[in-house]
């Protein structure tokens, strides 16, 4: 045994389907293992509040050690998770393949998916958030009423929305598009919009945008952009959206209806990939989805494998044509101040900071990088139970983000963005900065985009 983890760390298939993953005896005392182990450490006391919270039911215990904290105790420390995989990705030294093998997202993973087959059925509220499709499509033919009863500050609606269904009303919530980027594809296609630039360097690959629910919904300018950067380096572009990759049901710890989703959308893709595309995803977490979490909740899925090895992030894409084939001939100078937050599923995919790579092909852009959490996570940072975390976790990027008075905020999380803006506007700044993508900064450059 090495002291400290010395190598890449490495992850175990998920084992959810045996009798024992959810064996609640059983999870106890693996959750008394580990806990131990962190209690001895407390390296990751600074990431987000479920570290505090454990280290403080320790330290009020009885004993001070964890054989006096009672297993009654625990949910706090599970509500407290993001599972945004920075513990396990940069700061244990235990993880595998270290004999100690701690995992704690997966842990509190497991926690949850134990709490729901007990109780039978997911957080109602939850649960509604969790069904983007269906979310989505009820609201694109009613997006301006959606949006108006959605609005930060609407005095009328969102204390309603709080009280009735949990949501806080100081919450900046994701507006819906009227048209979807599937059906803006659509249209673009017949109009050859995508069509591959002659004078581009890729003219080799293919490529097909995932679109995600997010950009599908919720921001079909990223897709756009995307799609207008990849056809005007050469690229042949196609979209396909076979539905939500499950991320939301993940946090709820419905390991099952991922499942059913990794299922039904890599059956969907594969044969694309076996046609030789390149699968791009457009949001982190839906790359960390398909890299990563899919191939460990089904290890045995001959698609999900394939998906896995062909998928890449869009920052992560561009960065590869950028140094493989080179870039057009064209890009203009953005004399602008640009502060990139690496999101912990980008991170989590341990490729490296591409999106801020990406940035720095523009001349004269002024990137700045922030690499703390922001804090959102998802239906996390929404609700009233929790937002208050999600802002407490979210401060310290928020800080480095307005010492660097941005234009712009970027991030591969379009949610991280926009709790960081927000953010950055309660500290009082004079100019809120603007919240996008780094492909539509990217596709500003090239003049692809207004």
């Amino acid at each position: 045994m090495k002291e400290g983890s010395t190598e890449a760390p490495t992850r175990h298939p998920l084992d959810w389907k045996s009798d024992a993953f959810y064996d609640r005896e059983d999870l106890d005392a693996e959750m008394r293992r580990q806990f131990d182990i962190c209690h001895g450490c407390r390296r990751c006391f600074n990431l987000c509040d479920s570290f505090p919270r454990l280290f403080d039911l320790i330290d009020e215990s009885e004993s001070g050690e964890l054989d006096t904290v009672d297993s009654k105790d625990f949910p706090a420390i599970i509500d407290a998770c993001t599972m945004c995989d920075m513990c396990f990705m940069t700061k244990c030294p235990y993880v595998p393949p270290h004999e100690f093998n701690l995992d704690f997202p997966h842990l509190m993973l497991r926690y949850r998916a134990v709490d729901l087959q007990e109780k039978g059925k997911p957080p109602f509220v939850q649960n509604q958030l969790a069904q983007m499709d269906r979310n989505g499509n009820m609201a694109a033919p009613v997006a301006p009423v959606a949006n108006w009863g959605s609005a930060r500050g609407n005095f009328v609606t969102r204390p309603v929305l709080q009280a009735v269904a949990g949501i806080d009303s100081k919450v900046e919530l994701p507006k819906f598009a009227g048209k979807t980027f599937m059906k803006r594809a659509a249209e673009a296609v017949k109009q050859n919009a995508y069509a591959p630039n002659p004078n581009g360097p890729a003219q080799d690959r293919n490529a097909v945008l995932f679109a995600t629910c997010a950009v599908n919904y919720n921001n079909p300018e990223v897709g756009e952009a995307a799609a207008k950067v990849l056809a005007h380096l050469g690229v042949s572009v196609t979209t396909e959206y076979p539905g939500c990759c499950g991320m939301p049901y993940l946090e709820q710890g419905n390991i099952a209806k991922v499942a059913e989703q990794a299922e039904k959308l890599a059956a969907a893709l594969r044969p694309l990939v076996d046609a030789g595309k390149d699968i791009i995803t457009l949001t982190a977490s839906c790359g960390l989805m398909f890299k990563f979490e899919w191939p460990l909740i089904l290890p045995d899925n001959e698609d999900v494998k394939a998906l896995s090895k062909a998928t890449k992030d869009i920052s992560e894409y561009v960065v590869d044509i950028a140094n493989k084939e080179g870039l057009t001939d064209g890009i203009n100078a953005l004399p602008e101040n640009i502060s990139m937050h690496l999101a912990c599923h980008a991170r989590a995919q341990n490729v490296g900071p591409k999106s801020a790579e990406l940035l720095r092909l523009i001349p004269e852009a002024n990137v700045s990088v922030v690499e703390r959490c922001s804090g959102h996570g998802g239906t996390f940072g929404v609700l009233k139970e929790t937002h208050h975390l999600a802002v407490k976790i979210g401060k310290p990027a928020a800080r480095n983000t307005a010492k660097t008075d941005p234009d712009t905020v970027c991030s591969d999380c379009p949610l991280a963005a926009k709790h960081l803006v927000q953010l950055v506007e309660d500290f009082d700044k004079d100019t809120v900065p603007e919240a996008a993508h780094p492909i539509e900064v990217f596709a500003r450059a090239y003049a692809l985009m207004a």
